[in-house]
């Protein structure tokens, strides 16, 4: 569900999955609380084009999740890049997210590269292979 949400890229719908008092470590940006996540979301997606997205569950204990994702998108030149990184999620006793922590690695890539080709802005289509078939 969460892959599916932002693959849909809309800021207000996502933040909704958070606590009003959410904490986030986004790369090096700090920030708390739906207003924040709003704003951050909505540059975030400005800047990166064409974003296309694909999560997979490392690991979960009691309240705590830990995700691997990648991501393809384009910058305003047209460079595609392929983004790496990992998320700590942390959950309220409500199930909403009340603490995530991203570590991304962007690379860039060129359009024959690419491997994420759905119709975007949209969920992933059950057709295209899961994180842990595909080589990095």
């Amino acid at each position: 569900m969460a892959e599916d949400a932002w693959n849909h890229r809309d800021p207000v719908k996502v933040s909704l999955a958070y606590t009003e008092d959410s904490v986030w470590r986004n790369r090096s940006e700090f920030f708390q609380g739906r207003e924040a996540i709003v704003a951050f979301l909505t540059r975030k997606w400005e800047t990166e084009n064409g974003y296309r997205l694909i999560k997979d569950l490392h690991a979960f204990s009691e309240n705590r999740i830990a995700v691997r994702f990648r991501y393809e998108w384009h910058d305003g030149d047209g460079q595609w890049w392929r983004s790496y990184g990992n998320e700590n999620w942390e959950f309220d006793e409500q199930g909403l997210m009340r603490r995530r922590e991203a570590s991304i690695n962007d690379i860039p890539i060129e359009d024959a590269d690419r491997r994420f080709h759905w119709p975007a802005p949209g969920p992933r289509p059950d057709t295209v292979l899961c994180f842990d078939t595909q080589p990095f």
